[in-house]
This record gives C-alpha cells, sequence and structure tokens, in this order.
C-alpha cells in the first residue's frame, strides 16, 4: 500500500488549467477517496492506481466535454453501470447544471458513490442501486458508460429503457470501429451508430473515443 501511495499522481490542475478551483478541489478529493476504498471495493483496477489521475479522471474529463458539446442543451443522463462512479461522477462535478443519475447494481459500490455525493456536497448527481431489468420501458433519453459492456450487449441490454429518439454515449477504446462493424443486422435496424469524436490521453497513455448510438425505433 505504501508503494502504491508513493507512486500516485495527481497532475489534473496542469493537463487542465481551464478548470476552476472549486471542480479541482473536488476532483482531488474524490481521486483521495476512490485511492482510500479500492483495496476493499475494487473500483478500478489496482495496476491503474498510480496514473488514475490520468487513465480515469483525465479520460472522464475529456469524454465529458465531447459529450456536452455534443448533447447542446441535454440536462439530464444515465451512468449506466457506473461502477467506481467513471464518468459521471466527473460529469456531474464539472456540469452541476445537468443532473447524472449513476446506475450501479453493486451495493458497496453504490454506497461508496453516495460517501463521495455527500463527502462533495453535490445535489445534481443521484445513486440508483437497481438491475438494469427493473428500469421502467423508455424511461430514460440519455445514456452515458464507460467500460460496461461491448457495444452489442451494451444495446441489448438497453433497448427497452432508452425510448425513441434518444442516445447512449459509449468511451470506447480505439478497437471501436470493429465493435460497431460486429453489431448485427437487427441492432442497426433499432441504432444508429456514429463516432463524435476520438481523443488521446497525456504521456502516450492511449487513444480512446466517444461513440453515440442514436435510438431510431
Amino acid at each position: 500500500m505504501a508503494s502504491e501511495e508513493q507512486t500516485a499522481y495527481w497532475r489534473i490542475p496542469e493537463l487542465f488549467p481551464d478548470l476552476n478551483q472549486e471542480s479541482l478541489l473536488k476532483l482531488k478529493l474524490y481521486k483521495d477517496e476512490l485511492t482510500r476504498f479500492n483495496n476493499a471495493l475494487n473500483l478500478v483496477s489496482p495496476k491503474t492506481l498510480g496514473s488514475a489521475d490520468v487513465l480515469h479522471f483525465a479520460d472522464s474529463i475529456l469524454a465529458s466535454r465531447v459529450i456536452v458539446r455534443d448533447a447542446v442543451g441535454v440536462n439530464e443522463f444515465y451512468d449506466i453501470g457506473s461502477g467506481g462512479g467513471f464518468p459521471g461522477m466527473v460529469l456531474g462535478i464539472l456540469y452541476p447544471m445537468i443532473t447524472v443519475h449513476l446506475l450501479e447494481v453493486d451495493t458497496r459500490k453504490s454506497e461508496f458513490l453516495k460517501h463521495i455525493i455527500s463527502a462533495l456536497k453535490i445535489s445534481n448527481v443521484k445513486v440508483l442501486n437497481q438491475n438494469l431489468d427493473t428500469i421502467g420501458e423508455n424511461a430514460i433519453s440519455h445514456a452515458i458508460s464507460r467500460a460496461f459492456s461491448p457495444l452489442t450487449n451494451a444495446l441489448l441490454q438497453s433497448r427497452k429503457f432508452i425510448k425513441q429518439g434518444g442516445s447512449y454515449y459509449h468511451l470506447k477504446s480505439q478497437k471501436w470501429p470493429t465493435e460497431i462493424s460486429q453489431l448485427p443486422t437487427q441492432l442497426c435496424s433499432i441504432w444508429q451508430p456514429s463516432l463524435v469524436s476520438e481523443y488521446k490521453l497525456p504521456f502516450n497513455l492511449g487513444k480512446f473515443a466517444v461513440v453515440k448510438t442514436d435510438k431510431i425505433n
């Protein structure tokens, strides 16, 4: 544990100098609590904890900016399979005018997310500790997810609760074209996939993308 703490970085202030002080303080507290609880709750892979500032926080910041620019006027998102809160918690911290629902089936992870919300004193982020199949039909207009499920499975699981005309944003690796090409024909009659934007993480830690699937039927 000591070595993990010694090698953990926090470079968000330097990487995103445009962020206001309040957001920076909240993100840092979030990261500290993530580090404190990770061994017990497996919120992120232990191998990524030292560079969590880039691999999880910077990734979510960059993706959130892409999503908000694309979804002009949208003021509510559901983070499907939120896990440790990425990207939904970060989205909620950066954009307090947007309501974010963190949907997580694991009760212990849900309690962690509630703890973060309380510690940060944020009112626009909510936690829903429930299974996907308990969500009402056509209940969601705009969803996001990161490391939740391969694209085909994510769309199969969400086809009932995302309403026609809604959109689902997926944070993906550079292999996103393969996932789109593997979509079954029947899903392509329901969903229209498109690339919103690609982006690179600092320090050459990877190239990623935001893919949007619009519910057309």
